[in-house]
């Protein structure tokens, strides 16, 4: 009884939910059966399915016959046709007044043919009567009323008709859609391209399991927090000496050449030394401070052959389009990637400062704690968790007074560094001195919650960002969909490495590997096939989602298919839609194959 009970109860709000639901979406059959609805649904479904992506010559005919307006004194009688098996026209009567009804009847034209009716006056203006509709047989009735125009010689009626001759050929709308599918394809590979790269390594920050076993104590997460934006702005300031300093060496293309050339060699030169030998002794004193700055010059010494070989890419592609003529594309090419060699630098020097910033520090902490007693650790650790909290809590409040602009120092700058640095002294007594903290846990929910805040929005919505910041066109829908990738591959990345064996995991930690060894031999060769297949997949979804982004100004083929929406030419729309049909078709049969192959 409870069972029926309960059925009949969910039974009903089922209905009660249905029945809302149908009321929210404003169901009404009644438009079903609407004639004008009717009429316009027939008329667009045809034009869709007679996609304007052929065309053909056309050779137009012309056929008159005489009418007199008014009749003549003693009648007219009408003409025969000169060839009965030509098109002619019979017009009943042959003569009437101004304004008259009048009947006109086609022979032997073209059969489906259309085209215009019109009066022609000895003036030679034509005047429109209407349009013949021809059927199958080629013939066709109408009734039009002439135009007040009269005249004691023969005025003329006129139709005027075009039929296809010769083979078809690319219509400008079929030459303008392979464009633009060609354009949307490699839109998505270079979002692919992008987003990949990036979600990559974002995956494993990412993935639970790997971060789980990511700890520290509370002094070194202090000093990371205290050290990071120093890192960031020596990695900066660095980077921008060594661009001055390549700006001196790319004066000519000699001196490029020859930095180029001189750098490797002084770089391979120092690693060797700098890099300690398998059999060595470990470094001791002088000769490991030393050691470690030999290192830093070396990475210098990296950084500035980067910018010479991004300047001499931007030179030499200059130089190739000027000289490839059609290929000068392979020159814009080698430019543009200098171009963005030399822009990236900037931030790739801040990570790797703030990087080394944090390693550093956080060994200092790991230090701290090792070597001093408690009651020496514990005052230490508290002023440096309230040092470290303030600094969290002002980049914090820097970063929401950027946004917000709200421009008052309480409550962006003094009043969070207070409350951060509470809140770190709280933490500090609270947990115990040698205790790990769990921070790649909370690196794990900040990196989850970031992507899935940006996984919500949808590249529709990011495309308008971008087309404000570097114009409507294909680059604005690249970014777009290069940052969706980001976020929806990582996702797909990180709960791949989240299911992965932890037993070759458990075996490399044992003989005494670090975190990145553990990366590199124990999970990536257990990610890599799955790696491929969601990449895959991912470009097959690209393409598909560049349709969309076009119709807010993020070019490709959607851009074009919205122009023809708008403009109610569904036949030039329908052939966009069957190329992007057989565009993910083919995306489709041919990420398989590759799957296949590469899984």
């Amino acid at each position: 009884m409870k069972r029926s009970l309960l059925l009949a109860v969910g039974i009903v709000a089922a209905i009660v939910v249905y029945a809302y639901g149908f009321s929210v979406t404003q169901v009404n059959l009644a438009e079903l059966g609407s004639p004008t609805r009717q009429e316009s649904l027939t008329r667009i479904l045809r034009a869709l399915a007679r996609p304007d992506f052929f065309t053909y010559e056309q050779q137009e005919f012309q056929v008159e016959v005489p009418i007199y307006v008014p009749c003549p004194p003693g009648g007219v009688t009408p003409p025969e046709p000169a060839d009965p098996g030509a098109p002619y026209m019979v017009v009943t009567p042959p003569c009437a007044d101004p304004g008259a009804e009048i009947t006109v009847e086609g022979f032997n034209f073209a059969p489906n043919t259309s085209g215009p009716l019109n009066f022609i006056p000895p003036s030679g203006v034509s005047l429109s009567l209407g349009r013949i509709e021809t059927d199958r047989n080629g013939h066709f009735v109408m009734t039009v009323r002439l135009r007040n125009r009269t005249s004691p010689e023969p005025q003329l009626l006129r139709a005027v008709t075009r039929r296809n001759v010769g083979l078809p050929r690319l219509s400008q709308n079929g030459i303008d859609t392979i464009d633009k599918i060609i354009e949307t394809v490699f839109m998505a590979l270079l979002a692919t391209t992008l987003g990949t790269l990036l979600a990559v390594p974002i995956s494993f920050f990412a993935a639970r399991n790997l971060m789980r076993m990511v700890r520290s104590s509370l002094p070194g997460l202090s000093l990371s927090l205290l050290a990071a934006p120093v890192g960031v702005l020596v990695g900066a300031g660095l980077a921008g000496w060594i661009a001055s300093l390549s700006q001196v060496l790319t004066t000519s293309l000699a001196l490029n050449l020859g930095g180029l050339i001189v750098t490797p060699v002084v770089v391979w030169g120092a690693l060797r030394w700098g890099l300690p030998q398998e059999d060595a002794t470990p470094p001791s004193g002088g000769n490991r401070l030393l050691q470690v700055l030999v290192l830093l010059v070396s990475l210098l010494g990296i950084l500035l052959m980067l910018y010479l070989l991004g300047e001499l890419a931007m030179a030499l592609g200059e130089a190739l389009a000027t000289w490839l003529g059609p290929f000068a594309f392979l020159g814009t090419f080698v430019a543009t990637l200098g171009e963005i060699l030399r822009l990236i630098l900037v931030p790739i020097c801040a990570l790797i400062g703030a990087g080394l910033a944090v390693g550093l520090a956080g060994r200092v902490g790991q230090l701290l704690v090792d070597r001093l007693p408690e009651r020496l650790g514990m005052p230490l650790n508290l002023l440096l968790a309230a040092a470290g909290g303030a600094t969290l809590a002002l980049l914090l409040g820097a970063l929401v007074n950027w946004f917000y602009q709200l421009n008052q120092p309480w409550l962006t700058y003094y009043g969070p560094a207070l409350v951060g640095a509470a809140a770190g002294l709280v933490l500090a007594w609270r947990v115990p001195y040698r205790t790990p903290l769990p921070v790649g846990l909370a690196i794990y929910s900040v990196t989850r919650t970031i992507l899935n805040a940006l996984r919500s929005v949808e590249a529709l919505i990011m495309v308008i960002v971008f087309a404000v910041w570097v114009g409507i066109g294909p680059f604005a829908g690249v970014l777009a969909l290069g940052l969706h990738t980001v976020a929806a591959l990582a996702k797909l990345y990180s709960e791949q490495v989240e299911s992965i064996m932890t037993g070759p995991l458990e075996a490399v930690l044992a003989t005494g590997a670090s975190r990145m060894q553990m990366v590199i031999y124990a999970v990536i060769p257990q990610i890599i096939p799955p790696y491929i297949s969601f990449t895959m997949y991912r470009w097959d979804i690209n393409v598909r989602m560049s349709t969309i982004i076009g119709f807010a100004g993020g070019g490709g083929i959607g851009f074009l298919l919205q122009q023809n929406i708008n403009l109610l030419n569904y036949r030039a729309a329908s052939a966009q839609i069957l190329a992007i049909a057989i565009v993910v078709s083919l995306m489709d049969y041919i990420s398989s194959l590759l799957r296949e192959r590469a899984i």
